[in-house]
């Protein structure tokens, strides 16, 4: 015959065992920042364009990586190619503030570097004593356009995540990753002051490189700057971590990347071999 005490100890046992399991599943649900129904910007240059125009470009991977676990968010596209920090700054009403998304993402700083005398200046040091000439005044500098785009933001209650910039060029060792390292710093800097969530996508680039140790071959891009998939994969991985994604979370992601991406394999032999008869 059972003992009343032994019983209820059980129970208590399986009640607690309940709550703590629960309270993981709450605890796994609730790391994801964004919410369904919520908009997310994606400011940005060339290679954010590209994250929303290719089907598997990250800002496309980053939203079907929120579906895959449970959250429906809504991308409001906004990278230009070409566009440094302070065309950024020029379009922020028109391309994100007026849409009034509760998120967004900022992607600036290749080409305030790329573009050389005709990019953004640092900080005020760099402008009156660096190459740049007489027409950079009037795109200001790095550090003051970024502080702008992020106080004009969350001004309007938008949650600011910012990525460092990637590479420029998948040899790590020149002049203009080393350059884009200042930017990449004051990413950093201005993320820590403001309490702001950060991808820091230099970072994760610079480590899978210098893994794969492939310097004939890019990896990432497909000219240096500009992603392939894996780039893609490896930038999205990283927003989504920033967002709250556990490992948990960023594996059904990858999968659900992995189904599509062999779906479109499918489909684009079938539709060769039908073009082909």
């Amino acid at each position: 015959m059972n003992n009343p005490l032994s019983l209820q100890i059980a129970a208590q046992r399986l009640a607690v065992g309940s709550l703590v399991a629960f309270s993981m599943l709450q605890t796994a649900t609730a790391a994801i920042a964004i919410k369904s129904g919520d908009k997310i910007a994606f400011l940005g240059d060339s290679i954010t364009e590209a994250g929303w125009g290719n089907p598997f470009g990250y800002v496309r991977l980053v939203i079907s990586g929120l579906e895959a676990n449970q959250v429906k968010a809504e991308a409001v596209p906004a990278g230009i190619s070409g566009h440094k920090s302070n065309d950024m700054l020029g379009r922020l009403e028109r391309d994100v503030l007026s849409k009034k998304p509760q998120w967004m993402t900022l992607s600036c700083g290749v080409n305030d570097v790329w573009h050389g005398k005709n990019g953004v200046a640092l900080n005020e040091a760099a402008l009156t004593g660096g190459i740049y000439g007489p027409e950079a005044a009037a795109r200001g500098t790095y550090q003051k356009n970024i502080a702008a785009i992020v106080d004009q933001a969350r001004s309007k209650g938008i949650e600011v995540v910012m990525l460092t910039s990637t590479v420029i060029h998948e040899k790590l060792i020149n002049t203009e990753n080393a350059k884009l390292a200042l930017y990449n710093d004051t990413l950093r800097t201005l993320a820590k002051e403001k309490k702001l969530r950060m991808a820091d996508l230099n970072r994760l680039f610079q480590k899978r490189i210098q893994a794969e140790n492939k310097p004939d071959q890019m990896v990432l891009t497909n000219d240096g700057v500009h992603m392939a998939f894996e780039g893609n994969k490896l930038m999205a991985k990283g927003v989504l971590q920033a967002m709250g994604l556990n490992d948990s979370q960023l594996r059904k992601a990858e999968q659900a990347w992995s189904i599509a991406l062999q779906a479109a394999d499918v489909t684009k032999k079938a539709t060769k071999g039908a073009s082909s008869k």
